[in-house]
């Protein structure tokens, strides 16, 4: 039942006989109020129901994309005592240019004509190694000689075995011949005696038979005496052809022992032509290096020594150096339970130090003073509890600040899902997790986010 509206005082009938009834009035100041509530209620019901663009939000600093334009320091590759300085704090070298100029502290490098000296030995090692070349290969032909010389010694060898062989088979033959004869004259003396003894011959017939048994003898004892002389040529031709072998064995084996010393000097002293080589080439370099030249375009940040003739170590870092026209990225740090959100290729606004913006995280476009950017990388390992990202500039939006530097704070969100305002502050209440997108080409994807999209089969896309 509708509640009945309170009556005023000016409609009852007593209202004119009273005064208290004058001076009562409803508050105006409750109306306006209960109104003003009604209305801001309604206003708050109905921006409930607004979109709202969830984000993860981080903080950070500016870096560099490419490894090659962050800030460097430049190193001094050999020991030595600054001579002078080339550059100044500020200023803008090109790639190549002096930066500093340092000389020896070493004595072994103090010669001026050490380059010169060690070209010298190096090519009088090179000298020496053709001459012993020279040497193997005469010895090489000294050998050959020997060889044939061999041969030829043991074929006329050979050939004196072979004639000291038919010598004595002649001999032979001459020895069975005189021994016959001597058998005939022999048997012809006995029958000449007899023959005298019974007064047939006389004694001059016996005579001339005794003189030619006598030569017969002769030449019995003559045949023995050359077949055995014949025998020991035979011999000696073979002593002549075994020694043949073990003289020229002997001396081949001296010309092949001169040989391998000539080629062992020659494999050292290759060895040693080699080490001179290397040695210089390391001098030609090493006087290279007592000029520190800048490694790329960039400015001289700061001078790491300070005036001239202070020593430095190897490897001693001079000047620190910030390449010219880097290539800016924004270095992000998101916890582990937001990286799953994020692909590459997703928008992220930006919010540099020194530059004033009014943010209004869940309306990206309302926001001032904030800039685009896009997600390049995600790091596949956590940096200490938490992901690295690096966003670059987004294409089409507003260019970042020329005058930003490396090393300068920077905040971030990176946007997700358009939810209502209503459910952001439920989920923000009860701490759940922004909504899961898988759907990242919903987003203006960079350079490396279109490549990595054009790459990825049609089958594994989300």
């Amino acid at each position: 039942m509708p509640f009945a509206e309170h009556p005023s005082p000016e409609t009852l009938p007593e209202a004119g006989r009273f005064t208290a009834f004058a001076r009562v009035r409803t508050p105006q100041a409750g109306r306006t109020l209960a109104r003003w509530a009604a209305g801001l209620g309604l206003l708050v019901f109905a921006g409930g129901f607004l979109p709202w663009t969830q984000n993860i939000r981080s903080t950070g600093e500016l870096t560099t994309l490419r490894p090659q334009d962050r800030p460097q320091t430049v190193p001094s590759t050999i020991a030595g005592r600054i001579k002078s300085w080339r550059v100044q704090e500020g200023q803008l070298v090109q790639k190549g240019d002096t930066l500093a100029e340092i000389v020896e502290v070493k004595d072994k490098y103090f010669d001026p004509q050490l380059l010169a000296r060690t070209r010298e030995q190096l090519q009088a090692k090179i000298n020496g190694l053709r001459e012993n070349t020279a040497k193997t290969a005469a010895l090489g032909g000294q050998q050959t000689a020997l060889r044939a010389a061999l041969a030829a010694s043991l074929a006329k060898a050979r050939n004196k075995v072979r004639q000291a062989a038919f010598k004595i088979k002649s001999d032979r033959a001459d020895l069975v011949a005189a021994q016959a004869d001597y058998a005939i004259a022999q048997r012809q003396l006995e029958r000449q005696e007899y023959l005298y003894k019974q007064g047939l011959k006389s004694l001059t017939e016996l005579e001339q038979r005794r003189l030619k048994f006598q030569e017969s003898a002769a030449k019995l004892q003559s045949v023995q005496n050359k077949l055995g002389t014949s025998q020991q040529d035979a011999l000696n031709a073979d002593l002549e052809l075994t020694s043949l072998d073990a003289d020229y064995a002997d001396k081949l084996a001296k010309s092949e022992s001169d040989r391998r010393s000539a080629s062992s000097y020659q494999f050292d002293s290759e060895g040693q032509i080699a080490k001179l080589r290397n040695e210089l080439a390391n001098l030609s370099i090493r006087a290279g290096y007592y000029f520190i030249t800048a490694p790329q375009t960039g400015y001289v940040v700061r001078a790491l020594k300070q005036g001239e003739g202070e020593m430095v170590k190897e490897g001693e870092d001079l000047v620190r150096l910030m390449p010219a026209n880097p290539v800016l990225a924004a270095e992000l740090y998101v916890r582990p339970m937001d990286i799953p959100l994020l692909r590459v290729g997703r928008r992220v606004r930006l919010q540099f130090d020194g530059w004033p913006a009014l943010v209004f995280t869940g309306w990206p476009g309302s926001s001032f003073g904030t800039f685009g950017g896009v997600v390049q990388v995600i790091d596949n390992i956590d940096s200490g509890g938490q992901y690295r990202i690096l966003v670059t500039h987004e294409p089409g939006t507003e260019a970042w600040p020329a005058p930003l530097r490396v090393g300068s704070g920077v905040y971030g969100w990176a946007l997700l899902d358009d939810v209502p305002v209503w459910y952001e502050l439920w989920r923000q209440i009860n701490g759940f997790p922004p909504n899961y997108v898988g759907d990242a080409g919903k987003y203006p994807a960079g350079k490396a986010g279109q490549e990595e999209k054009k790459a990825k089969p049609s089958g594994d896309e989300e």
